[in-house]
Formats: C-alpha cells, sequence, structure tokens
C-alpha cells in the first residue's frame, strides 16, 4: 500500500503614532499670542511582508507521507484513497488550491509569519476498512492558528464541517523560495488533531490513532500571478 495525506499559508497590520504639542508665548508689548507648535513624530510601521497574494488562483499542496503513517495505515488495515481531484502517486499526496491568499513575513520579524487561508475545494483523502469509508475533503489551511480544517464524511454521510483535522507545525518550515510564476513553501511537519483521532478510532473501532500522530511533511506550492 503507497500514499498519502495532505497537507500549507497571511496578512498584516500598521501601527501609526502621531502626536503634537503646542505652547503660548506673551509678548512684552501685549500683542498677540504666538503658538509653537512641535512637528509630528514620524510615522512607525509594522514590518512589511516579503511576498502577498490576496487571490491565489491555484497550484497545491502536497504531502510526503510519513513511514509510521503508512505502517500505521496497514497496520489498521486502512486502505487510503485520492478523492475528487486529488492524487496519490509514489508516497505523496497532492491536493489542488481552489482559491485564498496568503501573506508571507521576514521569519522572526512578526508571529504568525506566515498568514491566509489556502482553500482547497473538490478534493481530499479517502480511508476505506471493509464497508466502512471515512472522506476527508475540502481542506482549509490557516497557518495563523497552524490547523488544517475539513469536512467528514462517513459512508456517504456528512459526519462534520470545519472539523480540524491536522495540525500543522511550522517550525520546521524552510525559508520561502521562488521559481518563475511561483512561491513554494516547504517542510510543515503535518501531524493528527486529537479530535482526528477521536472521529477515526470511534468510526473504524480501535484506539491506535492519537493526538501527534505523524502524517508527513507537506510542501504549498502556490501561482503568484
Amino acid at each position: 500500500m503507497s500514499r498519502r495525506l495532505l497537507a500549507i499559508p497571511a496578512a498584516l497590520g500598521a501601527v501609526a503614532l502621531v502626536a503634537a504639542g503646542c505652547g503660548g508665548q506673551q509678548g512684552g508689548g501685549g500683542g498677540a499670542p504666538q503658538q509653537a507648535q512641535q512637528p509630528p513624530q514620524q510615522q512607525q510601521q509594522g514590518p512589511q511582508p516579503v511576498a502577498e497574494v490576496n487571490d491565489v488562483k491555484g497550484e497545491s499542496t502536497a504531502v510526503t507521507l510519513d513511514e509510521e503513517f503508512v505502517a500505521g495505515l496497514e497496520m489498521l488495515e486502512l486502505t487510503p484513497g485520492p478523492v475528487g481531484e486529488a492524487s496519490i502517486e509514489e508516497g505523496v499526496a497532492t491536493f489542488p488550491i481552489t482559491g485564498g491568499n496568503v501573506t508571507y513575513f521576514e521569519p522572526g520579524s512578526t508571529s504568525p509569519y506566515v498568514r491566509g487561508k489556502l482553500r482547497h475545494e473538490g478534493s481530499g483523502l479517502s480511508l476505506k476498512s471493509g464497508d466502512t469509508e471515512v472522506e476527508l475533503t475540502d481542506f482549509v489551511v490557516n497557518p495563523a492558528n497552524s490547523m488544517l480544517t475539513g469536512t467528514v464524511s462517513a459512508n456517504g454521510e456528512v459526519a462534520a464541517e470545519d472539523a480540524p483535522l491536522f495540525f500543522l507545525n511550522g517550525s520546521t518550515l524552510k525559508p520561502l523560495k521562488t521559481k518563475g510564476n511561483q512561491a513554494i513553501l516547504q517542510g510543515t511537519t503535518v501531524t493528527l488533531t486529537k479530535d482526528a483521532a477521536k472521529l477515526l478510532n470511534k468510526t473504524f473501532e480501535t484506539k491506535a490513532l492519537k493526538k501527534g500522530f505523524p502524517v508527513g511533511k507537506a510542501k504549498i506550492t502556490i501561482d503568484t500571478q
């Protein structure tokens, strides 16, 4: 059994500070008071983004599946598969990006330094055992809260929407790379959330899946045009 899974980035604010002071001085000859105004302080701004795409048109999130995740599925006799426009080839699960936005700052200049949301509508991952099939679809990657959410369906019935499925650990993220009209964010570690583990354990009648179970490493490629 080869394969699978998912896997990732936002906005900014500026702070302006303006101060003015004024004072009066009375002339000795009884003339009109004169006011002296201090110049306003220079406007202060937060860090500026290195890259910003307000309307992402396409490309993909690809997850190189962890060996422990693949072995765990085999042990549980769970067969993974692509849903919709997704694909699983040579241990990499790929999900097309259908929209969103992303802003990237110099690491260390602000937190979080990757912000935005990336939608993956019409694709996902299925897990099947016997007559039971669970589909995880319509992923939304949110780097700001390090979470990937999605819709969970069991045997065709929606069980949960906007469910927190995978935690995205950005501490392993590599610096932004660009290639032509592409921006590439690679290295985010993808792990199972507590809610997802609980739901899958209940559905497949097991206790093997836990919070933090490794899924893989994500590579997000964004079309900047």
